[in-house]
């Protein structure tokens, strides 16, 4: 499967998708830096902020005002781990950090994009918006039907100018219209939310390098099921995975961690360990499979909303 999926509960989405073998396509920036060498340059948060015209630079250089917000140059793992506010010039001094730098405090809709790009014009997009929960959680995303149209021409006007030669997926993180990160890659956990015939377009936008996708868009809902560190979990019985796959509305359920895999060697949030995510195109529907999954797993070690 040239799908190149790093987590096995995605799969599910590509099983059964055509495609060459010699075709690659990436769900994790791990693999996107090697792959796309000439376009890996994204992965520079500096260099980013400073394609947008943003006063920026390392840690060690004053800024010229505060707030800012500092955060890693480069981390494909975790991205925005050891991020933070900075309010002063004291405190800057204090917690300066190798590998970190600072930008302006954004402020506004934090928003994630996907993007099909086709020879650095943006041919398709699609927005998500999460409801934070506690330390680095979410209460679930949405995924919209409708153009959000200030940032959609502020990311096709960035990648015509920065992306000319690149055709493929992209990822995109804004804040008030403006990029904190961008990917090499899409938004594996709710692709089945794009609709019938949408995986078999990206298919065809590596091997052809073209977009041709008829879509009728629905809104739909990402809803993780979150439970306290320090416990080890078990794989929820087949025959309640089945049926919660199979309640109304419910698109997918993805098991998000390895059954014989200690839980502090997954990578997860400080708020909580995820055990599960269930798609669906109606949110209440959603948040009723996940009460299902809850049966799976000890009461007193979920966090529930």
């Amino acid at each position: 499967m040239p799908i190149c999926e790093r987590d096995p509960w995605r799969d599910q989405y590509f099983d059964n998708i055509p495609c060459p073998e010699n075709i690659l396509i990436p769900t994790d920036d791990f693999d996107s830096w090697p792959w796309y060498p000439k376009h890996n340059w994204i992965y520079d948060k500096l260099r980013v902020a400073q394609s947008q015209g943003f006063i920026a630079g390392p840690h060690g250089v004053t800024p010229p005002a505060f707030p800012v917000f500092s955060k890693p140059i480069t981390n494909l793992k975790g991205m925005g781990v050891g991020s933070r506010v900075i309010a002063s010039q004291a405190e800057m001094l204090a917690c300066s950090t190798p590998g970190h730098f600072w930008m302006p405090l954004l402020e506004g809709p934090h928003v994630s994009t996907d993007c099909a790009i086709v020879g650095g014009q943006v041919k398709w997009l699609r927005h998500a918006t999460g409801v934070p929960g506690p330390e680095g959680t979410f209460k679930y995303w949405t995924l919209h039907a409708d153009e959000m149209p200030e940032v959609a021409a502020y990311l096709k006007t960035w990648v015509s100018k920065y992306m000319a030669a690149y055709t493929g997926m992209m990822n995109f993180e804004t804040i008030g219209g403006k990029i904190i990160e961008a990917h090499l890659r899409f938004s594996d956990q709710w692709c089945d939310l794009n609709g019938k015939g949408w995986i078999e377009a990206m298919v065809r936008l590596y091997t052809d390098g073209t977009w041709a996708y008829d879509e009728q868009r629905r809104v739909g809902y990402s809803i993780p099921l979150f439970a306290r560190h320090n416990s080890n979990f078990s794989h929820p019985p087949r025959d309640l995975q089945s049926r919660i796959r199979a309640m109304p509305q419910v698109s997918s359920l993805q098991i998000t961690f390895y059954d014989n895999k200690d839980a502090g060697l997954h990578p997860m949030p400080p708020g909580g360990f995820r055990v599960g995510i269930v798609n669906a195109w109606d949110l209440q529907a959603g948040f009723a499979a996940i009460d299902e999954l809850a049966k799976a797993f000890p009461t007193h070690s979920l966090l529930r909303a």
